[in-house]
């Protein structure tokens, strides 16, 4: 985390631009669950304000709202801001236009559940029953506004592991609990001052390492396997981000080098914001320069003279444009190299 709080100094952004951490993290805690969009779906379903998105691309772009949203409060408010309603809260933003649910989104469960088989004799871990459920996830609430010995005792890596493996054992709702559990880790650190981290690229490439951290620690109290996959996890998102943002550095570079851009010009503007904004129509960078339409319009022109956006509808009007370049850089493989620039 050291890396990521050195690097963030630097920057003007401090959650290092969490605009497209933020969708990724969606994309792929999503996925974990079965909910499954792009990148590019997810960003061109943004500048369509959702018009004519599949319903799985709207919840994730729902989940990135969200998420963006809480973890803002959370460093605002610090650890107070965990409370059951803040949980509830939670689950009803990401859960209540997914067709699927079964319950109100936001209530906590009334029946019991099981975990793995079809039937509960075969299962391989039973949740609380649901009488039980308020106070388990009480007590999990309690344990991240840190109310104890443990807030000295324990560091944030270990408390974030412990209380995400309480929370999902605790599954207070009937779905959506993964994504609800996912989505609290990066607010703990916010809450604590520190720069948050979104892991969930890192779990869906070790998906069988983390539910095995998890049933380790929820049926044997083995909290340490939880731990260090958590460690391993903050480590890798740390390494995989630091190549993303060195890629896009060096990206931005050879764009500069295509042909000589107007020092203050809306086309050299147009390059800084793209990393950010890899799928933007001309309003969307109008908007962000504040500049006008026509200025907006001839920017995007002469970038894609030079190859650097692409126009995606095929329309002459309403027309979206992406950074090709930049989103092989975002889309990639956890862990893969990134392509180096042209």
């Amino acid at each position: 985390m050291a890396t990521v709080e050195a690097y963030a100094a630097t920057l003007h952004d401090p959650y290092i631009v969490s605009r497209i951490l933020t969708r990724q993290e969606a994309v792929s805690s999503s996925a974990i669950e079965g909910t499954h969009s792009t990148l590019d779906e997810l960003l061109a379903a943004e500048e369509t304000q959702d018009e004519g998105a599949r319903t799985s691309v709207k919840l994730v772009r729902r989940y990135a709202i969200a998420l963006e949203s809480y973890v803002k409060r959370a460093a605002q408010l610090g650890p107070e801001i965990f409370t059951q309603r803040l949980v509830r809260n939670i689950h009803r933003r990401v859960m209540r236009d997914d067709p699927d649910y079964p319950d109100t989104a936001g209530d906590l469960r009334t029946r019991t559940v099981w975990i793995g088989g079809l039937d509960i004799a075969y299962s391989t871990f039973n949740p609380p029953p649901a009488d039980r459920v308020a106070g388990c996830l009480s007590d999990n609430v309690a344990y991240m506004r840190t109310e104890g010995l443990h807030a000295q005792q324990q560091s944030l890596l270990t408390r974030m592991a412990i209380a995400h493996a309480h929370f999902e054992a605790v599954h207070p709702f009937r779905d959506g609990n993964g994504r609800v559990g996912r989505l609290l880790l990066p607010m703990m650190m916010a809450a604590e001052g520190r720069t948050p981290l979104y892991l969930s690229a890192y779990i869906e490439a070790k998906k069988t390492d983390y539910y095995a951290a998890l049933k380790a620690a929820q049926q044997q109290e083995d909290w340490a396997a939880m731990v260090g996959f958590l460690a391993d996890a903050v480590v890798g998102s740390t390494r995989e981000l630091m190549a993303t943002r060195k890629a896009l550095e060096r990206l931005e570079a050879a764009w500069r080098t295509r042909r000589r851009f107007r020092a203050g010009s809306s086309s050299l503007g147009a390059l800084a914001l793209l990393p950010q904004y890899p799928v933007l129509t001309i309003g969307r960078l109008a908007e962000l320069l504040q500049v006008s339409f026509p200025a907006a319009s001839k920017a995007i022109n002469q970038l894609r003279d030079i190859g650097v956006l692409q126009e995606q509808t095929g329309y002459s009007r309403n027309q979206m444009f992406s950074a090709p370049e930049a989103l092989s850089i975002l889309n990639r493989p956890f862990g893969a190299e990134p392509l180096e620039p042209d």
